[in-house]
């Protein structure tokens, strides 16, 4: 297991997330263990993050946990990932993800400041926002995160339409989750990481997971060099 401290800050914040004494293994693997109120992932609902080779899994009965449990013993940190491998081991019933979120640091987004201008603030009920969220789609302003921020929205426009926004939502241990959102006709040109950067400057503390959309049939992540989390969520049958 790596010891980069930043990745060492994001398993510290999945365990707490996962709301039930639960540790990233140093030498890989799955931890399953039972947890009703998981904020992994939504209620009665399995949920899985990975971070490198090793991935803590909370399930919400003694039951669901039991069989993730056998399945996982069977199967790599990847396969986790893997929706046709999970249904084929599993009695899946629905499945949120996977997503990749990459870990920023301090100056992991920051432009120079003569390459940032125009940025304005949105609150996030805005009628111009609310545009570009219709234009992306809803498949894709859902994987952007950003209807789901709890800071305003940081736009920059093309004439009088938004053509991209940022904004985060507050998470503990001073963390932030970066929401990002391109217009389809404006991407490649920078502009995720010109709403994104002076956001940088703004967040609660030193740390942030980041989500972007991008052209793509699938979501997109913000550019960073370290290394990702993949996350996911699976219902299993009532106990």
């Amino acid at each position: 297991m790596t010891d980069d401290p930043l990745l060492a800050r994001a398993r510290d914040l999945w365990m707490e997330l996962a709301d039930t004494p639960v540790e990233f293994c140093p030498s890989g693997g799955a931890k399953v263990v039972v947890a009703p109120r998981s904020r992994l992932c939504p209620p009665s609902w399995t949920g899985v993050v990975r971070i490198g080779d090793a991935a803590i899994v909370t399930a919400p009965s003694v039951r669901a946990a039991g069989m993730v449990d056998d399945a996982a013993r069977k199967m790599s940190p990847e396969e986790l990932f893997d929706v046709a491998r999970l249904r084929a081991v599993l009695p899946v019933l629905d499945v949120l993800g996977p997503a990749s979120l990459f870990y920023l640091g301090q100056d992991g987004l920051l432009l120079p400041a003569h390459q940032v201008t125009g940025v304005e603030q949105l609150p996030i009920g805005d009628g111009d926002l609310a545009a570009l969220l219709a234009l992306a789609g809803q498949e894709e302003a859902g994987e952007s995160g950003l209807e789901d921020i709890s800071s305003p929205a940081f736009c920059l426009r093309r004439g009088n339409e938004v053509v991209a926004a940022a904004g985060y939502r507050s998470w503990p241990r001073s963390v932030a989750h970066l929401s990002v959102l391109v217009a389809p006709h404006c991407r490649g040109q920078r502009l995720a990481r010109a709403v994104a950067s002076p956001r940088r400057r703004s967040l609660p503390g030193h740390a942030g997971t980041g989500s972007s959309t991008a052209p793509s049939t699938g979501p997109k992540t913000s550019p960073s060099p370290r290394t990702p989390a993949r996350s996911a969520s699976t219902t299993q049958p009532p106990s």
